[in-house]
């Protein structure tokens, strides 16, 4: 990040432009939604900017821009179409500390302007730093039809009953109440009184939530899913959304930690095996320590939080606690992986059953039914099995197992860095040296060859 994005203070401030033509008034434009002084230096001005002045929205003068000028100025703006002169006129606000844009100048400038959406007080600044304004655009255009007209009328409100509402209500009931007014009661207000029942409905839902008891602590145990944030639930986004505390473990995309409040207590409780890892004992000591402070808590777990996540240990330090819990499922990794590579877990004429397995567990590597698995036609979902590679293969080889078996192996599935890797069970130990990233082997399949050809397309790393 290039371009820190800050909202700059420019109330009754001099905003000035050097420019009088048509990306002046595409500027002004802007700009006169705003409540700064704006002064407009030109030597030649549009008669749009010329009209501008005459009905006093802002002041021309018809020449270029001096040093004296730039004195208690928030922002300048070069906006001529001549060029000669850009570089002495931003020296002279750098001089000053005035912060500058040249347009279509990105070099030369040191403030870059956003796509808004405006719905004042509320503002979305949309930035690309200069890369792609058409995205932004279309993004801008995108909110534009997604956000009601009347969110700007709920946040004024909200501004002037906010004192009132910080005085008797904190922490989670007064999060809890804003949260209503903006999802719930506000625009439910508006749509049936108008703005005129903001103020009535705003002191019945403060009185109902000082009058309420304070929610006591509770834990979602959430799935964070494979990776990529597109394949997170809706429900668990919202409980991101709400959460006071996360903990969650080593494999959570950092894209999808990014999702939690800002003021959200996050901690890292990650496991790795054979290596360094936080016991489970003080992840539950944590859950429990803050949800008994009243803490809405949030433990995030890299896929689904059922399938080879120690859930069961977890609920039972929660109910011994008595405290409050619920699962929110996830996509986990194994099903990710199966997608990518095109195939289907079940197949009518080759199986019935699909195996979830762990190549290894508390105890180290992990058994199984080998003499099943070791069947043609078996299909399996291998979880942390690189360290166990060898010892699956030899136990699968005693059983009888075809060398020949497919298996495939899919690296951080979902993600960007994502691998594919075909290969079979002869081969296997070789194929997981060099991987650095979460594992899924899938014995029994290969990779269909429309998703090897997308694989080996996908890939295209550029010098960013």
């Amino acid at each position: 990040m290039n371009y820190f994005p800050i909202f700059v203070e420019i109330k009754e401030r001099p905003v000035l432009i050097s420019g009088g033509g048509a990306m002046a008034v595409a500027k002004l434009r802007l700009l006169m939604k705003t409540s700064a002084s704006l002064v407009v230096f030109a030597v030649e001005a549009e008669p749009q900017i010329t009209s501008w002045a005459y009905e006093g929205r802002l002041v021309l003068f018809h020449r270029p821009v001096f040093a004296a000028d730039l004195k208690g100025a928030a922002l300048l703006y070069i906006t001529d179409e001549a060029a000669d002169h850009h570089q002495h006129i931003a020296a002279m606000a750098r001089v000053n500390g005035i912060p500058v844009n040249i347009v279509d100048n990105l070099e030369g400038s040191t403030f870059i302007t956003p796509a808004i959406v405006d719905r004042d007080p509320v503002t979305i600044a949309i930035g690309t730093e200069g890369a792609a304004p058409v995205l932004a655009r279309a993004i801008k255009r995108d909110l534009e039809e997604r956000l009601p007209v009347h969110l700007g009328l709920l946040a004024k409100a909200g501004k002037i009953f906010r004192p009132l509402a910080k005085s008797l209500l904190s922490g989670r009931k007064h999060r809890e109440f804003w949260i209503e007014y903006y999802d719930d009661t506000g625009p439910g207000t508006i749509e049936a009184n108008g703005a005129d029942g903001l103020p009535a409905a705003l002191y019945a839902l403060l009185a109902r939530h000082v009058s309420a008891e304070t929610a006591p602590g509770h834990v979602d145990l959430v799935g964070a899913g494979p990776g990529d944030p597109d394949l997170l639930t809706l429900k668990a986004r919202k409980a991101l959304d709400r959460a006071d505390v996360v903990i969650h473990d080593q494999l959570v995309a950092p894209e999808i930690l990014e999702l939690a409040r800002r003021e959200a207590i996050i901690i890292a409780a990650g496991k790795k095996g054979f290596g360094t890892s936080t016991p489970q004992e003080k992840i539950n000591a944590l859950m429990v320590a803050h949800a008994r402070a009243g803490k809405h808590v949030v433990r995030l777990k890299s896929g689904d939080p059922a399938v080879f996540g120690r859930l069961d240990e977890e609920i039972e330090a929660l109910e011994a606690a008595a405290i409050d819990w619920r699962i929110i499922p996830g996509i986990t990794a194994a099903s990710a992986a199966i997608a990518q590579i095109g195939q289907s877990f079940t197949c009518r004429g080759r199986n019935s059953s699909i195996r979830f397995l762990t190549g290894h567990d508390v105890l180290g590597f992990a058994e199984q039914d080998w003499r099943t698995l070791a069947r043609a036609k078996e299909v399996a979902a291998i979880y942390m099995g690189k360290k166990s590679a060898r010892f699956l293969q030899g136990r699968l080889l005693m059983n009888n197992a075809d060398p020949n078996t497919p298996i495939t192996l899919v690296e951080n599935a979902s993600r960007a860095q994502t691998r594919i890797i075909a290969t079979t069970l002869a081969e296997l130990p070789g194929a997981v040296d060099g991987l650095q990233g979460p594992t899924i082997m899938l014995l029994g399949l290969a990779p269909r060859q429309g998703a090897q050809d997308a694989d080996r397309h996908a890939p295209m790393e550029l010098a960013l």
